[in-house]
């Protein structure tokens, strides 16, 4: 193993870095910026995907000199138009929406657990706990619902907000 090597191999590595890094970022934030911020919405699991896709492909640009700065624009326009056909067929079609994205799901519903559907979506009564006290609520029982939204985050509806608003629906 040569030591040295590991920590510099050449200037031109790194002048190629710089040069393809800044053109290709240009290219993906203007990519971005054409293709609208519902690319970068982070609603469900596929849009996770698209956005760990862009970093790694990026990152393959930039520390790939096997990866021409073409080959790279190239696939990060790929990844935009396949994020724009399945945004545009999730909304011309229910059923292809339902295929590539999750639903929310009712965790809590006035303040009891509802453990069928903590089961079904791997949350604990512990982990529930957490998520009604980062909201700055004491326990479950004061609490109207809990719902693990379809991009993994959680909302929680105090029974404060629900007797402001009797008719609210709590994500059923």
């Amino acid at each position: 193993m040569n030591w040295s090597e590991m920590f510099f191999q050449s200037w031109s590595g790194i002048v190629r870095t710089l040069i393809v890094g800044t053109l290709a970022y240009v290219f993906l934030v203007f990519s971005l910026r054409v293709s609208g911020k519902r690319t970068l919405a982070k609603l469900n699991a596929f849009d996770l995907v698209i956005t760990v896709a862009f970093g790694s492909t990026l990152a393959s640009i930039l520390l790939s000199e096997s990866v021409a700065l073409a080959e790279g624009a190239t696939a990060l326009v790929l990844l935009i138009v396949l994020q724009y056909a399945v945004t545009t067929l999730s909304v011309r079609s229910e059923r292809f929406a339902h295929a590539v994205r999750s639903e929310p799901t009712l965790l809590l519903r006035d303040g009891a657990p509802l453990h069928d559907a903590m089961r079904r979506a791997r949350v604990t009564k512990a982990e529930l706990e957490t998520v009604v006290r980062t909201e700055g609520q004491r326990g479950l029982k004061d609490i109207a619902a809990v719902i693990l939204e379809s991009d993994g985050s959680f909302s929680v509806i105090d029974g404060e907000q629900k007797k402001q608003n009797p008719h609210a629906d709590a994500g059923t």
